[in-house]
């Protein structure tokens, strides 16, 4: 007679198992912070459903994200490519198909995201040289033509908008301009500024632009998507280097998203979520979208300033998507936000070396809703902390 035991022993037992309903709060709290977003009610019922990631029904989805996609980015390149990953991961799929060692790329360095571009270059051997600006500031394109002026480059990455401090690259066409003059492809972060302000490709000369589902498309986290040029997926397909990836290399996308044929396995759900998220923005229409976004923004800002916060970035140069705050008061910066998810239900976010808070305008987040109880939220939660501060004193 088999002895079971001997062939299958005790397995390792969990302590607990429960179920999601009891691991997560009755209400969740309003996501008001850089990421994720909430999602509209169209989004989220997408999210839930299944479908084989290959046939007609995935290839009738897959041509009209495409579609779609050309509307939000505004070019009329089809080499646009959904990615099973964050935004970093678009970020990692443009750098590593455009360079490689021997390859040279200069970094317009505003922050930490920035510094992605930078780490990732380093990281699959291409010779890096990062600008960084002189205060706080975005960059100019007489900066860049100087550093382009004393060296040659393969590659210009930068961000459109610097979430960790919310700055905005204002000078974005003009510095493409240059690098273009230079025979440089340009690769351009628009995670947080692609559909909430203008970002037109094909106008402005980009070569790639990616961006995450979770902040200005008002989709899932996890999916993401990135815009080739013609000239840009040329470049790539003419590569004689190897790819350092396999799912993220663009000419295996291409024979997903462009051919139907097989990749990988595609996360359906999210993708399913991603149409939806697409058609919202194109039945609000681009224009609409913007004014909605810069008028919700623009109510936040001088709601906070009728309250004494100062913003962190110039106004001519400050990033609406994301707005940046002083800190005051010496308030601690986690206690405020924990103190605020629990007695408001309303989530914003802290930085990243930085004193101060940030607040996002992304998608849904851009309703008068959400501002009223985001700041209804900030004034009471500082109140909290200045009357104690005063009291202890």
């Amino acid at each position: 007679m088999w002895n079971l035991f001997y062939y299958f022993p005790m397995p390792i037992i969990p302590n607990a198992i429960r179920p999601l309903s009891e691991v997560l709060p009755e209400t969740l709290p309003l996501l008001m912070g850089s990421g994720p977003v909430p999602i509209p009610k169209e989004v989220a019922d997408a999210n839930r459903l299944v479908i084989n990631h290959l046939g007609e029904s995935m290839n009738k989805v897959i041509r009209g994200i495409g579609e779609m996609s050309q509307y939000v980015f505004q070019t009329e390149s089809n080499k646009i490519f959904g990615i099973a990953g964050p935004a970093s991961a678009g970020m990692e799929m443009a750098i590593s198909s455009l360079l490689w060692p021997g390859r040279k790329i200069l970094v317009l360095n505003l922050g930490t995201f920035s510094t992605r571009f930078t780490e990732l270059s380093k990281g699959v051997g291409a010779e890096v040289t990062e600008l960084f600006p002189a205060s706080l500031s975005p960059f100019t394109a007489s900066e860049v033509q100087k550093a382009f002026a004393e060296k040659q480059y393969d590659v210009l990455a930068l961000v459109h908008g610097e979430t960790s401090c919310g700055i905005k690259n204002i000078e974005l066409p003009e510095i493409i301009k240059v690098a273009k003059s230079y025979g440089a492809l340009t690769i351009v972060d628009g995670v947080v500024t692609l559909s909430t302000m203008p970002l037109p490709m094909d106008e402005w000369g980009i070569d790639v632009i990616m961006t995450g589902g979770q902040k200005g498309l008002s989709s899932v986290a996890g999916v993401s998507l990135i815009a080739y040029s013609e000239q840009a997926f040329e470049a790539v397909m003419k590569r004689e280097a190897l790819m350092p990836h396999w799912c993220l290399d663009p000419r295996r996308a291409y024979k997903f998203w462009i051919m139907n044929e097989y990749h990988y396995t595609a996360p359906v759900n999210g993708i399913l979520a991603l149409y939806e998220a697409l058609r919202l923005i194109c039945e609000e229409t681009l224009p609409k979208r913007f004014e909605r976004h810069l008028a919700s923004s623009l109510s936040l800002q001088n709601g906070l300033m009728k309250m004494g916060f100062e913003m962190y970035a110039p106004e001519y140069c400050r990033l609406n998507s994301v707005v940046a705050i002083k800190n005051r008061n010496g308030v601690n910066t986690k206690e405020l936000l924990q103190f605020m998810k629990v007695n408001f239900n309303v989530e914003i976010s802290g930085a990243f070396g930085l004193d101060i808070i940030r607040v996002g305008q992304m998608g849904e987040q851009a309703r008068p809703e959400n501002v009223k109880r985001v700041l209804d939220a900030i004034a009471g939660s500082y109140a909290h902390f200045e009357r104690n501060a005063h009291v202890s004193l």
